[in-house]
């Protein structure tokens, strides 16, 4: 779990609350006919540049954000050599063994390839159609939240016009001005924080995730690809080492003197 994106937004609506409370009151700042343009206006104009079922999906898209687990680059390249040195010693099929509980659905599918004799070609092929997949998936994912974040403030400029007109109509009452202009100007609260704090980080964060995801996704392809090959093992972990940063690769190999 990424606890920095929840700590984000409790700290972020824990010092909004605790502005307003220590000025005008929390009562001042809630609004039903506010609330119900900025959000329900935003999650409307959603449902209109996407399909259903894409703007439903949005709760597992969050989650992805909060509850991801980003695998370990150094663990998986030690177990894709550990792979290699497997095929060097004992042939292919002795991979067969080791499929059972291996938990990435994109490892585990490019091994059993390589065991059933497919074509180097043919397997990254097939490889990068999954890995393209999931960059579409997380790119219509961000589009929303960016979508989302784009209507929230445009929606809430709409409430304030609405309350405006409706204060202008008013104008009778001198006294009742100053109440009517606050509450116009609840909509444009409303939809400033609900882009700047939940869904613009939201939408950054899952581009985060995506270009973790799709350095890993490549080391593992080829991983699996030189497995193929029969590179020497020894070769294997020096290309892969490639996609880990300097700084975590001094560490990886400070560990592997350390195992040695």
């Amino acid at each position: 779990m990424d606890i920095a994106t929840l700590i984000g937004l409790v700290v972020g609506c824990g010092l909004v609350l605790s502005a307003i409370m220590m000025g005008a009151g929390l009562t001042a700042f809630f609004h039903v006919p506010s609330l119900m343009i900025t959000v329900g206006g935003t999650f409307a104009a959603a449902l209109v540049s996407f399909p259903l079922s894409k703007v439903l999906g949005l709760v597992s898209v969050v989650k992805k954000t909060m509850l991801h687990k980003s695998g370990s680059m150094e663990e998986e390249i030690r177990r894709i050599t550990g792979f290699a040195q497997i095929a060097r010693r004992d042939g292919l099929l002795a991979l067969e063994d080791r499929l059972e509980g291996l938990n990435e659905p994109l490892l585990h599918k490019g091994i059993q390839l390589v065991i059933d004799g497919t074509a180097p070609e043919v397997l990254r092929s097939i490889l990068m159609i999954e890995v393209n997949s999931m960059y579409d998936r997380h790119a219509e994912g961000k589009s929303i939240l960016e979508q989302m974040g784009a209507s929230a403030p445009a929606f809430g400029m709409i409430g304030t016009l609405i309350g405006l007109v409706a204060m202008l109509k008013n104008l009778t009452d001198p006294s009742s001005i100053g109440a009517g202009m606050a509450v116009a100007l609840l909509t444009t609260f409303y939809g400033a924080l609900m882009a700047n704090l939940v869904f613009l980080p939201l939408a950054g964060k899952l581009d985060n995730r995506h270009k973790e995801e799709a350095m890993m996704k490549e080391l593992l392809i080829e991983g699996i690809v030189s497995i193929q090959s029969g590179d020497n093992p020894r070769t294997i972990e020096e290309k892969l080492k490639a996609f880990v940063p300097p700084s975590l690769r001094h560490a990886f190999e400070d560990e592997e003197k350390e195992a040695a």
